[in-house]
């Protein structure tokens, strides 16, 4: 896929979970639980045993209905290995330009990580499409990424960290390009039960948040 494609894929679902699992089967519950529950984009992280593995194993299976990145990458090596594996796009906790370098020379999408206004304008400098403010609920949520938005108008922001189904209305009206979702959703408790209709229920409910705070900025824009 071209960096459009994936860059109008996540903007249209508008949530990324983040998948952090012990082994390449848990993983490939947790993609299984959220494809069911509607989400057709997973970001597997380099946290994640075998992580690599994981990657290659759920592009196999799921890459024909699931758009698959790869997350917590923080070098050039790592792009280039998560990109073999079949990873779409990437993401980094913070600014790694490594990252961005590889992933520009391979002609797929990277998503740095930013909090503060210098690291955000830093990032679009060195032509980030998308830019993750993480850990964005530890440092005031919404509100924050209202404030962000207010100097970058422009800036395609995906809040990460502390987002869940009770916020997601609140980050979509700051402004949130997409949300960027981990524990809240894929329940690590629920996954190691079997219990992946909560893990399905729970997509269900964030697609439905995200569609409806969309719909009613759509409505507050045409009035």
């Amino acid at each position: 896929m071209t960096i459009d494609e994936v860059v109008r894929r996540i903007e249209e679902i508008g949530i990324i979970p983040v998948v952090r699992a012990a082994s390449v089967e848990e993983a490939t519950h947790a993609v299984e639980a959220i494809r069911a529950g509607g989400i057709a984009v997973v970001e597997i992280t380099m946290t994640v045993p075998n992580a690599i593995s994981v990657i290659r194993e759920v592009a196999a299976q799921h890459g024909r209905q699931v758009l698959v990145g790869a997350g917590t990458v923080t070098n050039a090596q790592q792009a280039e290995s998560c990109l073999s594996a079949g990873a779409e796009f990437l993401v980094s906790p913070g600014l790694a330009l490594s990252m961005l370098e590889g992933a520009r020379a391979a002609g797929k999408l990277a998503i740095p990580g930013a909090l503060t206004p210098t690291e955000l304008m830093s990032a679009q400098d060195h032509g980030a499409r998308l830019v993750k403010i993480f850990p964005c609920g530890n440092v005031g949520g919404p509100k924050y990424l209202r404030s962000l938005k207010g100097p970058f108008p422009n800036a395609a922001l995906i809040p990460t960290g502390g987002v869940n189904a009770a916020n997601a209305a609140d980050f979509i009206a700051a402004g949130a390009f997409a949300l960027g979702v981990g524990a809240d959703l894929v329940d690590v408790a629920a996954l190691r039960a079997g219990n992946l209709e909560k893990i399905a229920a729970g997509a269900r409910e964030l697609l439905q948040g995200v569609a409806a705070a969309r719909a009613t900025l759509r409505e507050k824009k045409a009035h």
